[in-house]
């Protein structure tokens, strides 16, 4: 894919968001025709955010489960990358306004405690890398998309949707992260649950399915960063302002309200 087309596809997703715009595919004529040049056209539009949205602090993990893999007809998760002035602490208020669509999604974060080999694959190689885990909120600006007629390719591109994070204290220590239960309610009311074995069968796996991603785009995970490592339960989409909460045992709560 050529570097022009790279940077126009980026200039048309800036002000697509600018201007609310709906989600669409990109269009074909500038070339995007792998995972790859997706990719690349996320790197290029990432760039252009840092001037109002700060340097990158960490990454995202989405669809990490099997049914939204094979929804939009790949085998594998995508990666997204956050921004500094994106990240919010628990208890922030966050406004519809400022994304097209708003979703929350009800996850497990991870901040590094050093640099992650390349070969870390499992839990268990991962853990030590650790510094803390915990409960988190990942903004997501889908943008109002038409679920049934997805370009995954130009999700990939549109910074795999990630509008931001909101996360509280890490927790130093934690249990059996597939085993957790995490609980999320919207006013008080019950708004979904899920565990952490369905992210990818533990959060950890996310983890290294990201640091082997990187690797092979020439980077990798580094010390200090924060990886939002996927959703716990489906996406909740706020249509008025509410007050949502995610507890789970052991790690601990997160809190958003949106206005």
């Amino acid at each position: 894919m050529e570097k022009v087309a790279v940077r126009r596809a980026a200039e048309v997703l800036l002000s697509e968001h600018r201007t609310r715009a709906r989600f669409k595919a990109l269009d074909p004529g500038f070339g995007i025709a792998s995972i790859a040049d997706a990719y690349a056209v996320q790197d290029s539009y990432v760039a252009l955010l840092r001037h109002e949205a700060g340097e990158p602090v960490g990454f995202k993990v989405g669809l990490t489960s099997q049914a939204m893999q094979t929804f939009c007809g790949i085998d594998h998760p995508i990666a997204g990358v956050v921004l500094a002035r994106r990240v919010h602490h628990s208890g922030a208020s966050v406004a519809r306004t400022g994304f097209g669509r708003l979703g929350l999604e009800f996850e497990i974060a991870v901040r590094l405690a050093s640099d992650l080999p390349v070969g870390a694959a499992t839990p268990e190689a991962i853990a030590p890398h650790v510094e803390g885990v915990a409960a988190a909120i990942e903004l997501v600006d889908d943008r109002a998309a038409d679920y049934g007629n997805i370009d995954v390719h130009s999700l990939v591109a549109d910074n795999s949707w990630n509008g931001g994070i909101v996360v509280p204290h890490f927790a130093a220590a934690w249990h059996d992260l597939g085993a957790v239960r995490g609980t999320a309610t919207k006013d008080g009311a019950p708004a979904g649950s899920g565990h952490g074995r369905d992210i990818l069968g533990h959060p950890f796996h996310s983890v290294a399915w990201l640091n082997a991603h990187l690797a092979a785009r020439g980077g990798g995970l580094r010390r200090g960063q924060i990886v939002m490592t996927g959703s716990m339960m489906k996406t909740v989409f706020p249509e008025d302002a509410a007050s949502y909460r995610f507890d789970i045992a052991g790690l601990g709560t997160v809190e958003v309200d949106v206005v």
